[in-house]
């Protein structure tokens, strides 16, 4: 079993950052690919970005590249999601997940690469 927390969530104006935290507990050697998801009221939960915790590439979707970064901390099984020009479309709650087996965007992207989650963590941006 793994166990995710989620931190870093807030209010900012539109413009501004925020970083989200992301730290995995349990069997962790079982992680392959870990990522973040949102999901705003009324709409669909989406896939954000993920990265390979075996080699580190990464993946986007199309509405955070070039604003947002994910990455893999120093110390184990810690991920971030640096969050940069956050937009009011931004908005939602944000939940990191891990997989054990797929990595593959066209996966993730509709959650089915993730085997847990958080429980997440909440972004507002306001204009």
């Amino acid at each position: 079993q793994v166990q995710l927390v989620e931190s870093g969530g807030g209010s900012v104006q539109a413009g501004g950052s925020l970083r989200l935290s992301c730290a995995a507990s349990g069997y962790t050697d079982s992680i392959n690919c870990m990522g973040w998801f949102r999901q705003a009221p009324g709409k669909e939960r989406e896939g954000v970005a993920i990265i390979y915790t075996g080699g580190g590439s990464t993946y986007y979707a199309d509405s955070v590249k070039g604003r947002f970064t994910i990455s893999q901390g120093n110390a184990k099984n810690t991920i971030y999601l640096q969050m940069n020009s956050l937009k009011p479309e931004d908005t939602a709650m944000y939940y990191c997940a891990a997989g054990r087996y797929d990595c593959r965007w066209s996966e993730w992207e509709r959650g089915y690469g993730a085997d847990y989650w958080g429980k997440g963590t909440l972004v507002t941006a306001s204009s």
